[in-house]
Parts: structure tokens; C-alpha cells; sequence
């Protein structure tokens, strides 16, 4: 049986990845077995924390606890959603992965990257994703669209304007560092076209794998 692929949508609050991720996970149903998930979360106990994580006032965590938390709800997803899918052959669509701990907690939060890098390493293991979508649009764009969904988990989305920047930076930072995993989709775009541009990337991924 072939090995299943692993996509991840990254970006910064407001930015609409859960809407796409749908999108794209009904699209490819037609054609393969499709697991859409999301972090932190994704099975019950990752659930459980991320409960910890989202919701309360901002400085609820320092972001060295944050990272700690993300990976523990991470460990749980990737052993028990993540690794069996992609044995059976299925891809799995993630809302979120090790990225936005990258992002979050490290670059917009000051947790030091090489315990974000020790983690990684430790934690996920040969698990990585095989294409990064990294949604992209102005901090005030995305700002306005999460205050507007009326959603309890807003602890992030309280952290402040200048958070926020420094997180949209470093999502542009990671996908300039690791282009052939990651691609940038300019998230100001209607959602029609957004998808459009979504597929485009996935198409082509799903031709080279034949």
C-alpha cells in the first residue's frame, strides 16, 4: 500500500484556513481516503489540552509553557490520527502544525527555537508535512475576521497587534526558508479564488505523484 501525504495549512489568525481545509479535504475525497484534522487537537486528549491552550487571558501561559503543552497535544495526534492514516495510504489535511509552534511560541512569542527545535526532533520524528500552505493577509485583515466569528477560543487573537506581526513575518520567514515544502497563498483573494489557488498547488503535487 502506498504511504499517505500530509498537507498543512498555516497562517495567522482570520486568515481562513479551516474554511479552506474543507474545501480541500471534500475535493480530494472524490479521489482518495481523506483525514482532515486540526491542532492543537485532533484526538480526544490533544482535544483536552487545547481546551488549556485557547481559551483564557493572554498571559495565561508564558510561551515556554505554551510550547510544552502544543507538543504534548501534538505527541497524541501524531501517534494516534496522524501515523495511522498515512500508513493506511490516506492523506491527512492538518489546520496547523509544528509551524505554528515555530511561529507562535518562538518567533512572535520569544520561546527559545532550539528547545522548539529539540521537540521537534524528539517529539515528531521522521513525521513532517509534504506541503505547507501558508495563507497570507495583513494583521488588521485577520484581526477583524476573528472578531467577528463570535468564537470563544480567542486567547491568541488577545495577544496584541504587534504579536501578530512578528507571527506574519515568520510564517513569510518559513516559507522563504523551506520553498519546496511550503507555498504562500495571498489570502485577501475571495474564497473562490482561494481555493482556486489552493488547488492549483495540490494539483500539481498530485500529479508528480501520479
Amino acid at each position: 500500500m502506498a504511504q499517505g501525504r500530509f498537507i498543512t495549512f498555516e497562517g495567522g489568525e482570520g486568515a481562513g484556513k479551516s474554511t479552506q481545509l474543507r474545501r480541500l479535504a471534500a475535493r480530494l475525497a472524490g479521489t482518495r481516503d481523506v483525514v482532515a484534522t486540526r491542532e492543537p487537537g485532533g484526538s480526544p486528549g490533544a482535544e483536552s489540552i487545547r481546551d488549556l491552550l485557547v481559551r483564557g487571558e493572554a498571559d495565561r501561559w508564558s510561551p515556554v509553557t505554551e510550547t510544552l503543552l502544543m507538543y504534548a497535544a501534538r505527541r497524541d495526534h501524531v501517534e494516534r490520527v496522524i501515523v495511522p492514516a498515512l500508513a493506511r495510504g490516506a492523506w491527512v489535511v492538518c489546520d496547523r502544525f509544528a509551524d505554528s509552534t515555530r511561529a507562535y511560541q518562538g518567533a512572535a512569542g520569544g520561546a527559545d527555537p532550539a528547545l522548539i527545535a529539540a521537540l521537534e526532533a524528539q517529539v515528531l520524528g521522521p513525521v513532517r508535512p509534504d506541503l505547507t500552505l501558508i495563507l497570507d493577509l495583513p494583521v488588521e485583515d485577520g484581526l477583524a475576521r476573528a472578531g467577528g466569528r463570535g468564537d470563544a477560543e480567542t486567547r491568541f487573537e488577545s495577544k496584541g497587534q504587534a504579536f501578530h506581526a512578528r507571527l506574519r513575518q515568520a510564517f513569510l520567514d518559513i516559507a522563504r526558508a523551506e520553498p519546496k515544502r511550503c507555498t504562500v497563498i495571498d489570502a485577501t483573494l475571495p474564497p473562490d479564488a482561494v481555493e482556486a489557488a489552493i488547488w492549483a498547488v495540490v494539483a500539481a503535487r498530485l500529479a508528480a505523484d501520479g
